[in-house]
């Protein structure tokens, strides 16, 4: 259903760190980069489907209130492995790995890159 989504960084070269890590191990690569913009994919897509960008029109990024990127993970290990990863690299928790009452199987963990950004990694297997 999506094409893509961005989120706002004020230091997108401060912020790739936190994604280089925490993304590839969601299976993400950095396929494409400027001064302002970095794009990620997996290596199999013909496009980037996750950018971080500094705001095109030349004012702050701003956090979404009840905004939340969440990101598919393969395993359940692959989000605990996101989430300690994120939070190694700058990232701050915003709810640790765990299941949720969503629905039986649905392993997610949160948090927020150093922008304030709400990123999630979900497994939905059991």
């Amino acid at each position: 259903m999506l094409l893509y989504v961005t989120v706002g960084s004020n230091d997108p070269a401060r912020a790739g760190p936190f994604y280089d890590a925490a993304l590839a191990l969601l299976g993400l690569v950095r396929r494409q980069e400027s001064g302002s913009d970095i794009g990620y994919a997996h290596p199999d897509d013909s496009r980037c489907r996750f950018w971080v960008v500094a705001p095109y029109d030349g004012r702050l990024a701003t956090v979404g209130n009840g905004v939340t990127i969440a990101l598919d993970a393969a395993s359940r290990a692959a989000v605990d492995a996101f989430h300690a990863e994120g939070l190694r690299m700058g990232g701050t928790c915003e709810g640790a790995p765990g299941l949720r009452p969503f629905h039986a199987a649905f392993y997610a963990a949160f948090l927020r890159d150093p922008d304030g950004n709400k990123i999630a990694a979900v497994c939905e297997r059991a």
